[in-house]
């Protein structure tokens, strides 16, 4: 008899540890995943894509509903978990319903805050993090020109981006002094900027958002240091907060996430957390590819392996309006690290390379991010670069046929 494993959430986490587990776990689970949202999991990185119309909805979606029933996952989907019985292994559905677990994984994601600012709940405030959001913003936009977008950060970025393909007239407020500060440097953000406005988007940073203005429906932005900017159209990307209540009303341990250790494992036995919901080490990781790591380590502990999650070297690699970026590890540089710089304005490319004890420890690349994966590896990895460092600026092609036969890739 197959073990019941319950995951809720059904998003890209969930889908890489359902792959996971189908690989190696050979009929131990009956896997039931459970999704809020009325679609089959989908790439969330595509949704500016999606917004852009550069590709369709369907060209998102991960899995086939084929794919599940070959694969003997049952999926309820358009259905809420209103709450979990630790006790008596249960979970409970919005209509009514329950399921019985031996193993349960929250993978819950996260949503996007609100501010708390006046004007926050007038129609034509929006927010961008899934599908349904995004099918909001098209709509809105079919009957408004002028749109705010609160955040200049990645899903900032990505929404004004779309609405601009669209035809709309684009303001981005930032309350730091450059965008996308998580993920670039000084330099890099500069280019970042320029190439945004060469878009026709205009840039406000050093904002901080004071109300949104309007009688019936929002009318203005506006700042505390007096600036306004007209908008029929808000969209609110101002950073995410898991999504652990669930999880804190059946007791189990939450900080900025759901607290779990190396294992992936909460403090109540069989259960666990994974992705954008989870807390690892004090950390809450919002990428990807964290979730990824996360979700091969719970699938080796689940199917008898003994794989540990250490936490990730946090990596950027996705092209954000329309221009390549990468970056990773300490791409800033701690005090007694060197860095090396490499700038072609005209060319509109970027490289600094952060380097302490003769290994590689950050990275941050802007325009061409070809040899991005390959840096990231080295960061990982920990390896010395003394033998290529006169060409590890150039990429792998010129470095690695600078090394010893024996220590090439």
């Amino acid at each position: 008899m197959s073990e019941p494993l319950v995951i809720i959430g059904n998003g890209m986490a969930t889908m890489r540890l359902v792959e996971e587990l189908s690989q190696r776990s050979l009929g131990r689970y009956a896997i039931a995943v459970i999704g809020e949202e009325p679609r089959l999991a989908y790439n969330r990185v595509l949704l500016s894509s999606v917004l852009a119309r550069e590709v369709s909805r369907g060209d998102v979606e991960l899995k086939s509903r084929d794919w599940y029933r070959a694969h003997g996952v049952s999926l309820i989907y358009g259905q809420r978990v209103t709450a979990i019985d630790a006790d008596a292994h249960r979970v409970k559905l919005a209509n009514g319903g329950t399921l019985p677990f031996n193993k349960l994984v929250l993978a819950t994601g996260s949503k996007p805050i609100r501010l708390n600012v006046p004007g926050m709940d007038l129609p034509g405030v929006l927010t961008f993090r899934d599908l349904g959001d995004v099918d909001s913003i098209e709509n809105a936009a079919l009957r408004n020109r002028k749109a705010v977008v609160i955040g200049g950060g990645l899903l900032g970025l990505e929404a004004a981006y779309g609405l601009a393909k669209a035809g709309v007239q684009v303001s981005v407020i930032h309350l730091m002094d450059r965008l996308m500060e998580r993920q670039l440097d000084a330099r890099a953000s500069a280019l970042l900027k320029a190439a945004v406005e060469a878009k026709g988007i205009a840039v406000h940073l050093n904002g901080e958002t004071a109300a949104i203005k309007g009688a019936q429906r929002a009318q203005a932005v506006l700042l505390k240091d007096g600036r306004e900017i007209a908008a029929d159209l808000v969209i609110v990307a101002a950073g995410i907060r898991a999504n652990a209540e669930l999880a804190q009303s059946a007791g189990l341990e939450v900080g900025r996430g759901i607290v779990v250790g190396d294992h992936m494992q909460t403090g109540k036995a069989g259960i666990y957390a994974i992705g954008e919901c989870a807390e690892h080490r004090g950390i809450s990781y919002g990428l990807v590819e964290p979730a990824y790591e996360q979700a091969r380590v719970l699938a080796s502990h689940l199917c008898g392996g003994d794989a540990r999650y250490d936490g990730s070297v946090l990596a950027t690699n996705l092209k954000v309006s329309g221009v390549s970026v990468f970056s990773a590890g300490d791409f800033i540089g701690a005090a007694g690290t060197e860095q090396i710089v490499l700038s072609d304005p005209g060319l509109g490319s970027y490289k600094k390379l952060v380097i302490a004890d003769g290994k590689l420890v950050g990275a941050v690349l802007f325009g061409d991010t070809a040899d991005g994966l390959w840096y990231l590896d080295l960061i990982r990895s920990g390896a010395s670069i003394d033998a290529m460092r006169d060409d590890l600026m150039f990429g792998r092609a010129l470095a690695e046929r600078a090394l010893p036969k024996e220590l090439a890739a």
